[in-house]
């Protein structure tokens, strides 16, 4: 008989899709990608702890923040959550922020380029 001390805590993954909000394909993508590595019962089934919900949480902000999964499992060992937000913890993670930053700035330059052509082309067409 498995006892969890906390039962708060997360325990299989319908637990931790209703404490973080993810649903529990999403949560098994994250596992596939290698973002999220949870334990194994005898049974197979997965076990979460409140590190994997944090977890979840740091991957969401990542994600939010325009960053692909990839990129994530590259910088999510390098986070430290300071209570105001995720930081940096690792040295050249913030020149590697910098050039995703430019590259989603790039991004938005080329989609407000198209947008602009496309106004143009919408207002040259008669009614």
């Amino acid at each position: 008989m498995h006892v969890r001390v906390n039962p708060e805590a997360p325990g299989r993954i319908g637990e931790l899709s209703q404490r973080t909000g993810v649903s529990q394909r999403l949560l098994r993508y994250y596992e596939e990608q290698g973002l999220l590595r949870p334990s194994r019962r005898p049974s197979g089934y997965r076990e979460y702890d409140e590190a994997d919900a944090e977890r979840v949480r740091r991957i969401r902000t990542l994600l939010a923040a325009g960053l692909n999964t990839t990129t994530i499992a590259d910088v999510l060992p390098c986070t430290i959550d300071t209570g105001e937000g995720l930081a940096a913890a690792c040295p050249g993670l913030l020149d590697d922020l910098q050039r995703e930053r430019d590259r989603i700035s790039r991004s938005i330059t080329q989609m407000d380029t198209a947008r602009t052509m496309l106004d143009a082309i919408i207002d040259a067409t008669p009614r």
